[in-house]
C-alpha cells in the first residue's frame, strides 16, 4: 500500500493540534459511543435512539469558530463509530443522520465550516460495524459472533462508504480508521488504494485494517498508514515514523453529564509534551444532545487558544528534539531555534547536552534574556524564580546554525534502575515500576487488583541534592492508597522524610539531603496502587 507524499504530511505534522469530536444519538444517553451498546444501554434500546435525535442546536459554523479559537488546525469528526450510525447522508443505509428528525447533513455543514475558517477537515470512520448484519462481530464489545456474517459484502459496503466522503465531502485531510477487527487485510489494502488514487494526499493512519490472527482484537500496525496513533497516552520520542495521541477532554469520549474534566496545566503539557516527542495532538471533546459543545469545553479550549497566541511558534511548524524529553522539560526546532519548555517541577538549573552548535541568545518568550553558563560537555539554565510560569516557562534559543537536521540527542536521566516488590500480571513492559519514573504522566507503575501492601523503589541517575519528592497516583485509580511512607537513601541510611494516610497527588518538602535513591512503602491499600509519576524536587548545592 502507497504512502501520502512527504508534503502532505509534513504539512500535517506542521499543525500539530487538532480536534477530535465523538457524536451520535448515543448523546441522549451520556453513555460511551459504541462501547455501551449493549452493555449500559440495551441494543435495542440504543440502535432506535437516532428516532429521538434532533439536536436543534447544532451550529456547524460555531464548531469551526470553536476549533478555531483553541488554535486548532484541523478537525476531525466520528462520521462512523462501531455503532454504525452514520453523521451524513449515504446512499449506502437509511440508518443516518437523514432519518432523524433533525434531517440534516452533519458532515456536509461541517465539512464547509470547517473549510470557511481555514480549518482542515478529516473523518472519523470505524472500520468495524457492530450494527451492520454482515460484519461477523457484534454488540457488546464486539465479542459476540453474528449469524450470517458476509465480510465480503461488508467490505462493498465499506468501500461504498469512505468512497462516499472523500467524493462528497472531499479533499480530506485524513480518514481515520479504527477498530478493524475481522477486516483484514484482503479488503482494507484494495480500499485504501482505490482511495489514495481518488485523492493522492489524503493521510491514513494505522488502523485500518486488521493484522493476521488478530480479527478479535483492537489492533494498532505500526507499519501500516502514514502515522501511529497512541489512545489516552503521550507518544514516547519518534522521528522515523509520524504519530499522533488521540485524546479527551474529559474522560469519555461521547458527552457524559459532569464528566470530569482536565484542567488547564493538563492540557497544555499534553499538547507541549506531544509537540516536544515530535507528535500531534488530537484533542477530543462531546457534544451534548442539542448539538452544543459543553460551554465549560469551549472555555477550557478558548485558554489554550490563548496560550498559544503567546507561544505557538514554540508548537506550529516545529519538530521534537533537538534533545529528547528530560526531566521536567521538553524542546521543539524549527530553523535555528530550539524551543525550551520548562514544566512546574523541572530542576534549578536544568542541565541539557551541549549540541554542536553556539547560542546566539536566549530569551524567555515574552520576557527577559537568560543566561545558559557552558560546564563540560553540558549547558545550563537557569531562570529566576520570578520569571518562572506556572504551565510552561518557554525559552527561545537561537543557535548559529540550523538544528533541524540534528539527530536528536537523549536528555540526562533523572532515574537509574527502579525496582517494585508487585507488577500487574508481571507485565514489566508496560506496567514496570519504571513506569513511574519516566517524565511520561501518562504511563504508570501498576499491581495486581487485591494487593494491599507493597512498595516501589527507584536510583536517582547519580547522587543529588533533593529538597523533596512528589508523587502521582493515576487518576482512575486515585484513592487507594491508604496508609504509606516515603524514605531516602542518604549514604548507607535510609532516612523517613514523610508519612501519609492519602496519596492522590502528593508532595512532601524537606531539609536537603543528598541523595541516592527513593522509596514508596505502602503499608495499606484498599486495592492495587496505580502510580503515574514520582518526580525529585532538586536543589543547585547543599548548604
Amino acid at each position: 500500500m502507497s504512502v501520502a507524499p512527504p508534503e502532505a504530511i509534513a504539512n500535517w505534522q506542521d499543525m500539530r493540534f487538532g480536534m477530535f469530536v465523538h457524536w451520535g444519538p448515543v448523546s441522549l444517553k451520556g453513555t460511551e459511543i459504541g462501547w455501551s451498546r449493549g452493555r449500559e444501554v440495551p441494543i435495542e434500546e440504543y440502535d432506535a435512539l437516532y428516532k429521538q435525535f434532533n439536536p436543534v442546536n447544532f451550529d456547524a459554523a460555531e464548531w469551526a469558530r470553536v476549533a478555531k479559537a483553541a488554535g486548532m488546525k484541523y478537525l476531525v469528526l466520528t462520521t462512523k463509530h462501531h455503532d454504525g450510525f452514520c453523521l451524513w447522508d449515504s446512499a449506502a443505509t437509511e440508518y443516518d443522520i437523514m432519518s432523524t428528525p433533525f434531517g440534516r447533513d452533519v458532515v456536509k455543514e461541517l465539512s464547509e465550516a470547517c473549510r470557511k475558517e481555514g480549518i482542515a477537515f478529516g473523518t472519523y470512520y470505524s472500520s468495524c460495524d457492530w450494527y451492520h448484519p454482515a460484519f461477523p462481530l457484534g454488540s457488546p464489545g464486539g465479542r459476540m459472533e453474528k449469524p450470517n456474517p458476509d465480510l465480503e459484502a461488508y467490505g462493498a459496503y465499506l468501500q461504498q462508504q469512505t468512497t462516499e466522503l472523500v467524493t462528497k465531502y472531499g479533499p480530506l485531510l485524513t480518514i481515520w480508521f479504527d477498530v478493524p477487527q475481522s477486516y483484514g487485510a484482503d479488503l482494507g489494502i484494495p480500499m485504501a488504494t482505490n482511495l489514495r488514487d481518488m485523492q493522492p494526499g489524503i493521510l491514513f493512519n494505522n488502523r485500518i485494517y486488521a493484522e493476521p490472527g488478530r480479527t478479535k482484537k483492537f489492533s494498532q500496525q505500526r507499519a501500516v498508514g502514514d502515522y501511529d496513533t497512541p489512545e489516552q497516552r503521550i507518544g514516547a520520542y519518534q522521528d522515523d515514523r509520524p504519530w499522533e495521541t488521540c485524546m479527551t477532554i474529559c474522560r469519555q469520549w461521547a458527552w457524559k453529564p459532569d464528566d470530569k474534566m482536565k484542567s488547564l496545566q493538563e492540557c497544555i503539557r499534553t499538547l507541549v509534551t506531544c509537540a516536544g516527542g515530535n507528535g500531534n495532538l488530537l484533542f477530543n471533546v462531546g457534544p451534548m444532545p442539542d448539538g452544543r459543545i459543553e460551554m465549560r469545553q469551549v472555555e477550557r479550549l478558548k485558554e489554550m487558544g490563548k496560550w498559544l497566541e503567546k507561544h505557538g511558534e514554540s508548537i506550529y511548524g516545529t519538530r521534537g528534539g533537538p534533545i529528547k524529553p528530560g526531566p521536567g522539560f521538553v524542546t521543539t526546532r524549527k530553523g535555528n531555534t530550539m524551543y525550551l519548555h520548562v514544566l512546574p517541577e523541572a530542576p534549578d538549573p536544568i542541565e541539557l547536552p551541549a549540541l554542536p552548535c553556539k547560542i546566539v541568545n536566549a530569551e524567555i518568550i515574552g520576557g527577559e534574556e537568560v543566561t545558559i553558563q557552558t560546564r563540560n560537555d553540558s549547558w545550563l539554565v537557569s531562570l529566576p524564580d520570578a520569571a518562572r510560569q506556572p504551565i510552561d516557562t518557554v525559552v527561545r534559543i537561537t543557535l548559529d546554525r540550523p538544528v533541524m537536521d540534528l539527530v536528536a540527542i537523549e536528555a540526562p536521566k533523572e532515574f537509574g534502575p527502579a525496582t517494585a516488590s508487585h507488577v500487574f500480571r508481571e507485565d514489566h513492559g508496560r506496567y514496570g515500576p519504571g513506569k513511574a519514573f519516566d517524565g511520561n504522566p501518562s504511563t504508570r507503575w501498576a499491581v495486581d487488583a487485591g494487593t494491599r501492601e507493597c512498595w516501589l523503589q527507584a536510583q536517582l541517575a547519580k547522587p543529588a541534592p533533593i529538597r523533596g519528592i512528589e508523587i502521582d497516583e493515576t487518576p482512575e485509580y486515585a484513592g487507594r492508597v491508604v496508609k504509606f511512607s516515603l524514605k531516602v537513601k542518604s549514604g548507607t541510611q535510609w532516612v523517613t522524610v514523610a508519612e501519609g494516610e492519602k496519596l492522590g497527588k502528593f508532595r512532601a518538602e524537606f531539609d536537603p539531603v543528598k541523595a541516592t535513591a527513593i522509596r514508596l512503602e505502602i503499608s495499606s491499600a484498599m486495592d492495587g496502587p496505580n502510580i503515574s509519576e514520582v518526580r525529585v524536587l532538586r536543589v543547585s548545592k547543599l548548604r
